[in-house]
Protein backbone atom coordinates (compact mmCIF):
# COMPACT_ATOMS: atom_id res chain seq x y z
CA UNK A 1 0.00 0.00 0.00
CA UNK A 2 2.71 2.38 0.93
CA UNK A 3 4.65 1.95 -2.44
CA UNK A 4 1.28 2.72 -4.34
CA UNK A 5 0.79 5.77 -2.63
CA UNK A 6 4.42 7.23 -2.68
CA UNK A 7 5.81 6.18 -6.22
CA UNK A 8 8.49 8.78 -7.13
CA UNK A 9 7.84 9.64 -10.27
CA UNK A 10 3.65 10.00 -9.85
CA UNK A 11 2.16 12.71 -12.02
CA UNK A 12 0.76 14.66 -9.19
CA UNK A 13 4.47 15.32 -8.06
CA UNK A 14 5.88 15.88 -11.51
CA UNK A 15 3.43 18.43 -12.01
CA UNK A 16 4.23 20.12 -8.62
CA UNK A 17 8.02 20.35 -9.73
CA UNK A 18 7.07 21.47 -13.00
CA UNK A 19 5.22 24.36 -11.26
CA UNK A 20 8.42 25.03 -9.26
CA UNK A 21 10.88 25.45 -12.17
CA UNK A 22 8.95 27.40 -13.93
CA UNK A 23 8.32 29.79 -11.59
CA UNK A 24 12.19 29.64 -9.69
CA UNK A 25 13.45 31.45 -12.87
CA UNK A 26 10.82 34.94 -11.70
CA UNK A 27 11.27 34.60 -7.64
CA UNK A 28 13.45 31.61 -6.13
CA UNK A 29 12.21 32.07 -2.48
CA UNK A 30 15.01 32.24 -0.42
CA UNK A 31 13.41 29.66 2.30
CA UNK A 32 11.40 27.22 0.26
CA UNK A 33 8.47 25.87 2.19
CA UNK A 34 8.18 22.23 3.59
CA UNK A 35 6.55 20.95 0.50
CA UNK A 36 8.40 22.72 -2.07
CA UNK A 37 11.49 21.31 -0.47
CA UNK A 38 9.90 17.82 -0.37
CA UNK A 39 8.82 18.08 -4.21
CA UNK A 40 12.56 18.65 -5.02
CA UNK A 41 13.55 16.07 -3.17
CA UNK A 42 10.98 13.75 -4.86
CA UNK A 43 12.25 14.33 -8.13
CA UNK A 44 15.99 13.80 -7.33
CA UNK A 45 17.66 9.94 -7.49
CA UNK A 46 18.70 9.99 -3.13
CA UNK A 47 21.10 7.03 -2.89
CA UNK A 48 23.14 6.35 0.06
CA UNK A 49 26.45 4.82 -0.57
CA UNK A 50 27.27 2.89 2.41
CA UNK A 51 24.39 0.66 3.94
CA UNK A 52 25.03 -1.41 6.76
CA UNK A 53 21.62 -3.27 6.38
CA UNK A 54 22.81 -6.77 5.03
CA UNK A 55 23.98 -7.66 8.45
CA UNK A 56 20.42 -8.05 9.31
CA UNK A 57 19.40 -10.35 6.81
CA UNK A 58 20.25 -13.54 8.22
CA UNK A 59 18.57 -12.83 11.20
CA UNK A 60 15.37 -15.11 12.12
CA UNK A 61 12.21 -13.43 10.76
CA UNK A 62 13.68 -10.34 9.90
CA UNK A 63 12.29 -8.67 6.74
CA UNK A 64 13.23 -5.81 4.44
CA UNK A 65 9.52 -5.52 3.88
CA UNK A 66 8.52 -4.85 7.12
CA UNK A 67 8.85 -1.47 9.15
CA UNK A 68 11.10 -1.15 12.02
CA UNK A 69 12.14 1.61 14.36
CA UNK A 70 15.52 3.07 15.24
CA UNK A 71 14.50 3.39 18.61
CA UNK A 72 12.76 0.58 19.33
CA UNK A 73 15.02 -2.71 17.66
CA UNK A 74 18.10 -0.18 16.62
CA UNK A 75 17.27 -0.49 12.35
CA UNK A 76 17.27 1.95 10.54
CA UNK A 77 16.92 0.88 6.99
CA UNK A 78 13.88 -0.98 5.45
CA UNK A 79 11.42 -0.87 2.43
CA UNK A 80 8.99 1.40 4.13
CA UNK A 81 11.21 3.51 5.40
CA UNK A 82 12.96 4.22 2.04
CA UNK A 83 10.02 5.34 0.45
CA UNK A 84 8.94 7.53 2.99
CA UNK A 85 12.62 8.98 3.38
CA UNK A 86 12.44 9.77 -0.70
CA UNK A 87 15.63 7.25 -0.92
CA UNK A 88 15.63 5.41 -4.45
CA UNK A 89 18.46 2.86 -3.38
CA UNK A 90 22.26 2.72 -2.85
CA UNK A 91 25.31 0.75 -1.91
CA UNK A 92 24.67 -2.86 0.44
CA UNK A 93 27.84 -3.43 2.16
CA UNK A 94 29.04 -7.03 2.50
CA UNK A 95 30.93 -5.86 5.81
CA UNK A 96 33.33 -8.69 7.22
CA UNK A 97 34.88 -8.46 10.46
CA UNK A 98 38.83 -8.16 10.93
CA UNK A 99 40.31 -11.22 11.79
CA UNK A 100 43.72 -13.01 11.87
CA UNK A 101 46.19 -12.78 8.67
CA UNK A 102 46.36 -16.75 8.79
CA UNK A 103 45.27 -18.93 5.61
CA UNK A 104 42.05 -20.63 8.01
CA UNK A 105 41.27 -16.61 8.85
CA UNK A 106 41.27 -16.12 5.40
CA UNK A 107 38.94 -18.81 4.39
CA UNK A 108 36.51 -17.57 6.90
CA UNK A 109 36.72 -14.18 5.47
CA UNK A 110 36.05 -16.06 1.96
CA UNK A 111 32.94 -17.82 2.67
CA UNK A 112 31.59 -15.22 4.92
CA UNK A 113 31.69 -12.58 1.77
CA UNK A 114 30.73 -14.70 -0.14
CA UNK A 115 27.34 -15.89 1.97
CA UNK A 116 26.75 -12.44 2.59
CA UNK A 117 26.47 -11.60 -0.91
CA UNK A 118 24.07 -13.78 -1.77
CA UNK A 119 22.12 -12.97 0.87
CA UNK A 120 22.01 -9.58 -0.58
CA UNK A 121 21.01 -10.74 -3.97
CA UNK A 122 18.39 -13.28 -2.24
CA UNK A 123 16.56 -10.36 -0.54
CA UNK A 124 16.26 -8.23 -4.00
CA UNK A 125 15.23 -11.68 -5.69
CA UNK A 126 12.61 -11.92 -3.17
CA UNK A 127 10.80 -9.14 -3.07
CA UNK A 128 11.93 -8.64 -7.13
CA UNK A 129 8.24 -6.22 -7.46
CA UNK A 130 9.96 -3.43 -5.39
CA UNK A 131 13.94 -4.06 -5.87
CA UNK A 132 16.24 -4.13 -8.59
CA UNK A 133 19.66 -5.58 -8.84
CA UNK A 134 21.82 -2.50 -9.96
CA UNK A 135 25.15 -3.41 -11.89
CA UNK A 136 25.65 0.41 -13.93
CA UNK A 137 24.45 3.87 -13.28
CA UNK A 138 22.18 3.31 -15.94
CA UNK A 139 20.37 0.34 -13.47
CA UNK A 140 19.87 2.64 -11.06
CA UNK A 141 18.42 5.76 -12.79
CA UNK A 142 15.73 3.34 -14.68
CA UNK A 143 14.65 1.79 -11.59
CA UNK A 144 14.28 5.34 -9.99
CA UNK A 145 12.65 6.31 -12.92
CA UNK A 146 10.18 3.10 -12.81
CA UNK A 147 9.53 3.54 -9.19
CA UNK A 148 11.67 0.60 -8.04
CA UNK A 149 14.58 0.43 -5.47
CA UNK A 150 17.57 -0.22 -6.38
CA UNK A 151 20.46 -2.19 -4.58
CA UNK A 152 24.24 -2.26 -5.56
CA UNK A 153 27.02 -4.41 -3.71
CA UNK A 154 29.97 -3.46 -2.15
CA UNK A 155 32.49 -4.85 0.55
CA UNK A 156 33.99 -3.10 3.69
CA UNK A 157 37.20 -4.45 4.16
CA UNK A 158 39.00 -6.45 2.12
CA UNK A 159 40.13 -9.13 4.46
CA UNK A 160 37.67 -11.56 2.31
CA UNK A 161 39.80 -11.41 -0.68
CA UNK A 162 43.28 -10.65 0.66
CA UNK A 163 44.34 -14.30 0.80
CA UNK A 164 43.55 -14.98 -2.75
CA UNK A 165 43.51 -11.50 -5.28
CA UNK A 166 41.29 -13.55 -8.16
CA UNK A 167 38.74 -13.22 -5.36
CA UNK A 168 38.25 -9.96 -6.37
CA UNK A 169 36.97 -11.24 -9.83
CA UNK A 170 34.68 -13.92 -7.93
CA UNK A 171 33.01 -11.09 -6.17
CA UNK A 172 32.81 -8.42 -9.49
CA UNK A 173 31.06 -11.59 -11.16
CA UNK A 174 28.78 -11.67 -7.99
CA UNK A 175 28.02 -7.90 -8.54
CA UNK A 176 30.25 -6.62 -6.16
CA UNK A 177 31.00 -2.57 -7.78
CA UNK A 178 32.84 -1.14 -4.73
CA UNK A 179 35.69 -2.61 -3.07
CA UNK A 180 37.09 -1.40 0.21
CA UNK A 181 40.47 -2.02 1.65
CA UNK A 182 40.60 -1.89 5.48
CA UNK A 183 38.31 -1.75 8.51
CA UNK A 184 39.27 -0.89 12.17
CA UNK A 185 42.43 -3.10 11.68
CA UNK A 186 45.13 -3.20 9.51
CA UNK A 187 45.23 -6.32 6.97
CA UNK A 188 47.44 -6.79 4.35
CA UNK A 189 46.18 -4.94 2.04
CA UNK A 190 47.14 -2.05 4.18
CA UNK A 191 46.88 0.07 7.13
CA UNK A 192 43.75 0.95 9.01
CA UNK A 193 43.27 4.62 10.15
CA UNK A 194 42.09 3.34 13.68
CA UNK A 195 45.23 1.39 14.29
CA UNK A 196 49.27 1.59 14.27
CA UNK A 197 50.56 1.68 10.52
CA UNK A 198 52.21 -1.58 9.52
CA UNK A 199 52.55 -0.67 5.97
CA UNK A 200 52.79 3.23 5.84
CA UNK A 201 50.39 2.82 3.36
CA UNK A 202 49.27 -0.06 1.00
CA UNK A 203 51.25 -3.51 1.26
CA UNK A 204 52.42 -4.61 -2.33
CA UNK A 205 49.91 -6.55 -2.09
CA UNK A 206 47.47 -4.05 -1.70
CA UNK A 207 49.32 -2.19 -4.77
CA UNK A 208 48.07 -5.07 -6.56
CA UNK A 209 44.51 -4.79 -5.42
CA UNK A 210 44.07 -1.19 -6.41
CA UNK A 211 45.64 -1.98 -10.29
CA UNK A 212 43.13 -5.50 -10.14
CA UNK A 213 39.87 -2.80 -8.97
CA UNK A 214 41.04 -0.56 -12.29
CA UNK A 215 41.22 -4.06 -14.54
CA UNK A 216 37.74 -5.02 -13.27
CA UNK A 217 36.12 -1.66 -12.85
CA UNK A 218 35.71 -1.64 -9.54
CA UNK A 219 35.29 1.48 -7.27
CA UNK A 220 37.79 1.60 -4.54
CA UNK A 221 36.88 2.95 -1.48
CA UNK A 222 39.04 4.56 1.14
CA UNK A 223 36.76 5.16 4.17
CA UNK A 224 38.24 3.55 7.24
CA UNK A 225 42.28 3.62 5.58
CA UNK A 226 44.92 5.49 6.93
CA UNK A 227 46.05 8.93 5.10
CA UNK A 228 48.92 7.00 3.74
CA UNK A 229 47.02 4.48 1.90
CA UNK A 230 44.43 7.14 0.54
CA UNK A 231 46.96 9.34 -0.83
CA UNK A 232 49.04 6.34 -2.79
CA UNK A 233 45.81 5.03 -4.02
CA UNK A 234 44.94 8.34 -5.11
CA UNK A 235 48.48 8.42 -7.00
CA UNK A 236 47.93 4.90 -8.21
CA UNK A 237 44.62 4.53 -9.44
CA UNK A 238 43.44 5.27 -13.02
CA UNK A 239 40.58 5.69 -11.74
CA UNK A 240 38.56 8.10 -9.85
CA UNK A 241 38.07 6.59 -6.18
CA UNK A 242 35.07 7.52 -3.05
CA UNK A 243 35.26 7.74 0.74
CA UNK A 244 31.90 5.83 1.39
CA UNK A 245 31.28 6.97 4.37
CA UNK A 246 33.82 9.68 6.35
CA UNK A 247 33.64 13.35 7.85
CA UNK A 248 35.65 15.96 7.72
CA UNK A 249 38.45 16.55 10.03
CA UNK A 250 39.00 20.43 9.59
CA UNK A 251 35.19 20.09 11.33
CA UNK A 252 36.16 17.33 14.24
CA UNK A 253 39.57 15.95 14.69
CA UNK A 254 38.98 11.90 14.13
CA UNK A 255 41.54 9.61 12.68
CA UNK A 256 38.50 8.45 10.58
CA UNK A 257 37.90 11.77 9.08
CA UNK A 258 39.51 13.16 6.06
CA UNK A 259 41.78 16.55 5.93
CA UNK A 260 41.32 19.33 4.07
CA UNK A 261 44.28 18.01 1.89
CA UNK A 262 43.80 14.86 1.67
CA UNK A 263 39.84 15.70 0.51
CA UNK A 264 41.37 17.77 -2.26
CA UNK A 265 43.59 15.27 -3.87
CA UNK A 266 40.45 13.21 -4.05
CA UNK A 267 38.35 15.85 -5.96
CA UNK A 268 41.83 16.24 -8.05
CA UNK A 269 41.59 12.65 -9.27
CA UNK A 270 37.42 13.47 -9.72
CA UNK A 271 36.60 11.66 -6.45
CA UNK A 272 34.10 12.07 -4.11
CA UNK A 273 33.73 12.26 -0.43
CA UNK A 274 30.32 10.95 1.16
CA UNK A 275 29.70 13.07 4.71
CA UNK A 276 28.84 10.40 7.00
CA UNK A 277 26.40 10.91 10.52
CA UNK A 278 28.54 8.55 12.82
CA UNK A 279 28.04 10.54 16.12
CA UNK A 280 31.78 9.77 17.05
CA UNK A 281 33.06 11.18 14.54
CA UNK A 282 31.70 14.41 15.06
CA UNK A 283 32.36 14.81 19.14
CA UNK A 284 35.05 14.36 21.52
CA UNK A 285 34.78 11.40 23.38
CA UNK A 286 33.91 11.08 26.84
CA UNK A 287 36.28 11.60 29.99
CA UNK A 288 37.31 7.88 30.71
CA UNK A 289 34.52 6.14 32.84
CA UNK A 290 36.29 1.97 33.83
CA UNK A 291 32.21 1.43 34.46
CA UNK A 292 30.80 2.63 31.35
CA UNK A 293 33.97 1.05 29.59
CA UNK A 294 33.14 -2.44 30.86
CA UNK A 295 29.15 -2.15 30.06
CA UNK A 296 30.06 -0.82 26.57
CA UNK A 297 32.34 -3.65 26.14
CA UNK A 298 29.87 -5.91 27.15
CA UNK A 299 27.59 -4.12 24.82
CA UNK A 300 29.69 -5.01 21.82
CA UNK A 301 30.23 -8.47 22.47
CA UNK A 302 25.97 -8.85 22.09
CA UNK A 303 26.39 -6.84 19.06
CA UNK A 304 28.67 -9.11 17.37
CA UNK A 305 26.04 -12.22 17.58
CA UNK A 306 23.79 -10.01 16.19
CA UNK A 307 23.47 -11.93 13.21
CA UNK A 308 21.72 -14.99 14.52
CA UNK A 309 19.40 -12.84 17.07
CA UNK A 310 15.42 -13.28 17.05
CA UNK A 311 13.44 -9.45 16.96
CA UNK A 312 12.84 -10.24 20.53
CA UNK A 313 16.85 -10.52 21.07
CA UNK A 314 17.57 -6.98 19.36
CA UNK A 315 14.88 -5.19 21.29
CA UNK A 316 16.45 -6.22 24.24
CA UNK A 317 19.65 -5.00 23.45
CA UNK A 318 18.45 -1.81 22.16
CA UNK A 319 17.13 -1.59 25.66
CA UNK A 320 20.26 -2.24 27.46
CA UNK A 321 22.15 0.20 25.17
CA UNK A 322 19.57 2.85 26.21
CA UNK A 323 20.23 1.91 29.76
CA UNK A 324 23.78 2.61 29.48
CA UNK A 325 23.15 6.11 27.67
CA UNK A 326 21.04 6.95 30.51
CA UNK A 327 23.54 5.67 33.22
CA UNK A 328 26.95 7.19 31.43
CA UNK A 329 25.25 10.25 29.73
CA UNK A 330 27.65 11.22 26.73
CA UNK A 331 27.61 14.07 23.68
CA UNK A 332 25.86 13.12 20.90
CA UNK A 333 26.22 14.74 17.58
CA UNK A 334 23.26 16.52 16.30
CA UNK A 335 21.72 17.46 12.71
CA UNK A 336 23.35 20.77 12.57
CA UNK A 337 27.04 18.81 13.01
CA UNK A 338 26.17 16.87 10.36
CA UNK A 339 25.55 20.02 8.12
CA UNK A 340 28.86 21.46 9.30
CA UNK A 341 30.77 18.56 8.11
CA UNK A 342 28.45 18.90 4.74
CA UNK A 343 28.93 22.17 4.26
CA UNK A 344 32.45 22.65 4.94
CA UNK A 345 32.82 19.91 2.29
CA UNK A 346 31.12 21.50 -0.59
CA UNK A 347 32.90 24.77 0.15
CA UNK A 348 36.48 22.96 -0.18
CA UNK A 349 36.37 20.92 -3.04
CA UNK A 350 33.10 22.07 -4.75
CA UNK A 351 29.71 20.95 -5.17
CA UNK A 352 30.97 17.86 -7.80
CA UNK A 353 32.92 15.74 -5.44
CA UNK A 354 30.12 15.66 -2.51
CA UNK A 355 27.99 12.94 -1.34
CA UNK A 356 26.14 11.71 1.31
CA UNK A 357 25.90 8.41 3.92
CA UNK A 358 24.18 7.94 7.46
CA UNK A 359 26.36 4.63 8.24
CA UNK A 360 23.08 3.57 8.66
CA UNK A 361 22.35 -0.24 10.41
CA UNK A 362 26.55 0.35 11.24
CA UNK A 363 26.41 2.91 14.17
CA UNK A 364 25.39 6.18 12.53
CA UNK A 365 22.91 8.32 13.50
CA UNK A 366 22.88 11.82 15.00
CA UNK A 367 19.99 13.62 16.79
CA UNK A 368 17.71 14.93 14.29
CA UNK A 369 19.11 12.06 11.46
CA UNK A 370 18.07 8.65 13.18
CA UNK A 371 17.23 7.02 10.17
CA UNK A 372 16.45 7.55 6.26
CA UNK A 373 13.04 9.00 6.93
CA UNK A 374 14.82 11.91 7.92
CA UNK A 375 16.94 12.38 4.37
CA UNK A 376 14.50 15.26 3.09
CA UNK A 377 15.66 17.49 5.84
CA UNK A 378 19.05 16.97 4.08
CA UNK A 379 17.22 18.18 0.63
CA UNK A 380 15.57 21.38 2.58
CA UNK A 381 18.90 22.74 4.68
CA UNK A 382 20.63 22.36 1.09
CA UNK A 383 18.17 24.73 -0.76
CA UNK A 384 18.32 27.19 2.79
CA UNK A 385 21.81 27.23 2.04
CA UNK A 386 21.43 28.40 -1.31
CA UNK A 387 21.69 25.38 -3.29
CA UNK A 388 19.49 24.55 -6.57
CA UNK A 389 17.87 20.97 -7.08
CA UNK A 390 20.65 20.51 -9.83
CA UNK A 391 23.39 20.39 -7.50
CA UNK A 392 21.40 19.07 -4.62
CA UNK A 393 21.06 16.21 -7.15
CA UNK A 394 24.70 15.54 -7.16
CA UNK A 395 25.00 15.33 -3.88
CA UNK A 396 22.28 12.90 -3.36
CA UNK A 397 23.55 10.65 -5.98
CA UNK A 398 25.09 12.23 -9.54
CA UNK A 399 28.36 12.19 -7.87
CA UNK A 400 28.60 8.89 -6.93
CA UNK A 401 27.21 7.38 -9.98
CA UNK A 402 29.79 9.68 -11.92
CA UNK A 403 32.78 7.96 -10.28
CA UNK A 404 30.95 4.25 -11.34
CA UNK A 405 30.13 5.31 -14.67
CA UNK A 406 34.34 6.48 -14.80
CA UNK A 407 35.51 3.40 -12.88
CA UNK A 408 33.31 0.80 -15.23
CA UNK A 409 34.92 2.54 -18.36
CA UNK A 410 38.57 2.20 -17.56
CA UNK A 411 37.91 -1.17 -16.51
CA UNK A 412 39.17 -4.03 -19.35
CA UNK A 413 36.01 -5.64 -20.44
CA UNK A 414 37.78 -8.93 -21.17
CA UNK A 415 38.46 -8.97 -17.53
CA UNK A 416 34.83 -8.09 -16.11
CA UNK A 417 32.78 -11.02 -15.63
CA UNK A 418 29.57 -10.78 -17.11
CA UNK A 419 27.35 -11.22 -13.61
CA UNK A 420 23.73 -12.58 -14.27
CA UNK A 421 21.07 -10.03 -12.76
CA UNK A 422 18.74 -13.09 -11.28
CA UNK A 423 19.76 -15.64 -9.28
Amino acid sequence: MVRARQVKRGAAIGGLVLTLVATSALAAPKRPAPATARAVHEKLVVLDTHFDTPANLGRPGWSIMDRHSASVDGDQVDYPRMVEGGVDGGFFAIYTPSGPATPEGDRAARDFGITRAVQIREMVAKHADVFTLALTADDALSAAAHGKRFVFLSMENGYPFEGDLSLMKTFRGLGVTMMGITHFKNNALGDSATDTPKWHGLSPLGREAVAEANRLGVVIDCSHASDEVLRQTVALSKAPIILSHSGMRAVHDHPRNVSDADALLVAAKGGVIQINAYSAYMVPPPAPNPARDAAAKELMSGYMRMDAMTGAEKRALVAKRKAIEAQFPAPRANFDMFMAHLLHAIKLVGIDHVGISGDFDGGGGVDGLDDITAYPKVTAALLKAGYGPADIGKVWGGNALRVLREAQALGDPSAIPKVPTTL
